[in-house]
């Protein structure tokens, strides 16, 4: 069994070491192989290749570069597309996610109840960071929406961590470039009739100040790949 962890990357200069050492310290009981994707990063993130390739000589850490930013759905197309693990993993490379939630989040595979598993930041008793009250009700609403599209019962559609069989994802094209990826993975899955799991996790958000970058336009836009992925395509 092989672990393939997909991580896109956009100007992550300050987090980027500190993620994948926390990546690769995690035991999952399996090989793993990550697959960073920096999309078009121009903050000095680049720079700091070199130092990651030689920290870890072993193979691990796969490095493709976007000429140009395009979008996470954008650079997760391209891991997806480099994977050659039997369970693939979404990977923010900020440090709001934390790798030490994989094995709950691969337990529901393992066992073999599940195909997909979604990490959810508002089911369980794990620790929060206290942020964004409107990004709450954004997040809520666009799963609401989602749910009753797709007749699922997530809590968190727009989740970074998102877990898949292999063969999932070998069955589903990503058109979307941008964090429309969200709703879009999410339809497609759910008119596959794939097994979906929910698991809850930490989640230690940061504020634009610390370089988040979703907002409004992107709420926006969620929305009409909502509608697109069940009334258009």
């Amino acid at each position: 069994m092989k672990l393939s962890i997909v991580m896109p990357v956009y100007d992550e200069k300050a987090t980027i070491e500190e993620i994948i050492r926390r990546v690769v310290a995690v035991d999952v009981g399996m090989a793993k192989e990550i697959i960073l994707v920096d999309d078009g990063s121009t903050d000095g993130t680049r720079d700091l290749y070199d130092k990651i390739r030689a920290d870890h000589p072993d193979g691990m850490i796969q490095i493709y570069l976007h000429e140009r930013n395009q979008g996470k759905g954008a650079a997760l197309r391209t891991g997806f597309a480099h994977t050659t693990g039997d369970i693939v993993l979404v990977q923010d490379a900020d440090l709001e996610y934390d790798p030490k939630d994989y094995d709950r989040l691969l337990n529901p595979i393992l066992d073999g109840r599940a195909d997909v598993v979604y990490g959810s930041r508002f089911v369980g008793g794990e620790e929060h960071r206290v942020l964004f009250f409107w990004h709450m009700i954004g997040n809520r609403f666009l799963t609401l929406l989602s749910n009753a599209l797709t007749n699922l019962n997530l809590t968190d559609m727009e989740t970074c961590y998102k877990v898949f069989r292999a063969e999932v994802l070998k069955t589903i094209t990503i058109k979307s470039d941008r964090f429309d990826f969200e709703p879009e993975i999410t339809a497609k899955v759910a008119k596959g009739r794939w097994r979906i799991y929910e698991v809850g996790i930490s989640y230690s958000g940061r504020d634009y100040a610390e370089g988040k970058k979703i907002g409004v336009k992107d709420a926006v836009q969620a929305v009409w790949t909502i509608l697109r992925f069940k009334f258009f395509d």
